[in-house]
């Protein structure tokens, strides 16, 4: 068995296409641009690569976007200061601030200052609250998650039933991720450092969600014939033979598990295209819910 590849920058793409779509229409309509503020504090040059990569797709599609840098020594009342100001302007419909925020920082504080209705980043406990809970329904779901289900949506008809496995507890993906594993009626095991017996949990699994960090962690007997597997690693392993003196790798031995997997997300390539796509979307989403009829 050969897995199909599942290409998450065609599908994010798509995405984008339909954002920007939408983003035209409001401005022949007279409705509000949807607006996206950026928080980027310290000079963090990952940070820095998204936070530019964020605008530059905001630029594409049509969206107003607003960054606002401060160096890493800013006191937490002038950061809650500037994200209460962004709460109170109107031409601003969701509000990200970049993490990891310094030490120095109380991320958690930050993060509960920002107004749920321009929370896009869906980190907020009352969305996180809603997400958890049946009947209600978030204003914003986590992106890199939300970018997972759809992909899955893409690969199979329906995920209801179906047994997954998250490799990973993290509040920015494995948590959420499972959460909406739940909302699609699968059943689904969430794995962490302490789990027992890995492989055996894993290759139980008609859907595998790995996000631990780990290079290569996940291998071709961990999998189950037919599954379909979501890597969202991204990690670097040394190899003198590329130019820059590594390559990226996800959780997954890729060439191995693709022999097994049904289907399966590349790394680079996958879910990373992704979380820009649906935070584009969740932008789009905040600036309709702002709508006097929203």
């Amino acid at each position: 068995m050969s897995a199909v590849i599942i290409d998450g920058k065609a599908i994010a793409e798509e995405i984008r296409n339909q954002v920007a779509e939408k983003v035209a229409q409001r401005k022949q309509t007279g409705l509000s641009v949807p607006g996206l503020a950026t928080v980027l504090v310290g000079e963090n040059p990952a940070s820095q690569v998204y936070v530019r990569s964020k605008h530059k797709t905001c630029e594409k599609l049509g969206i107003h976007s607003f960054n606002h840098v401060l160096p890493a020594s800013t006191p937490q009342a002038e950061v809650i200061a500037l994200v209460n100001e962004l709460n109170q302007d109107k031409n601003v419909h969701g509000i990200l601030v970049q993490l990891p925020l310094p030490k120095t920082l109380n991320e958690e504080e930050v993060l509960l200052n920002i107004s749920v209705k321009k929370d896009v980043d869906g980190f907020h406990p009352i969305n996180i609250g809603n997400l958890a809970q049946k009947g209600r329904t978030p204003s914003f779901v986590p992106c890199t998650p939300a970018g997972i289900i759809h992909l899955l949506k893409k690969n199979l008809p329906s995920l209801e039933g179906k047994n997954a496995v998250v490799l990973g507890r993290s509040n920015i993906v494995g948590m959420p991720v499972a959460l909406l594993l739940v909302r699609e009626n699968a059943t689904v095991t969430i794995c962490h450092s302490r789990s027992q017996d890995l492989p055996k949990i894993t290759a139980a699994a008609d859907i595998l969600v790995a996000s631990v960090g780990k290079p290569e962690m996940v291998r071709a007997d961990w999998v189950k014939p037919g599954a379909v597997v979501i890597d969202v690693g991204i990690n670097r392993v040394n190899d003198p033979s590329t130019e820059k003196g590594y390559r990226l790798v996800g959780d997954v031995a890729y060439d191995e598990v693709s022999e097994v997997a049904s289907a399966i997300t590349p790394v680079p390539g996958g879910v990373g295209p992704m979380t820009i796509a649906m935070l584009m979307q969740n932008t789009l989403r905040a600036a309709e819910l702002s709508d006097p009829l929203g």
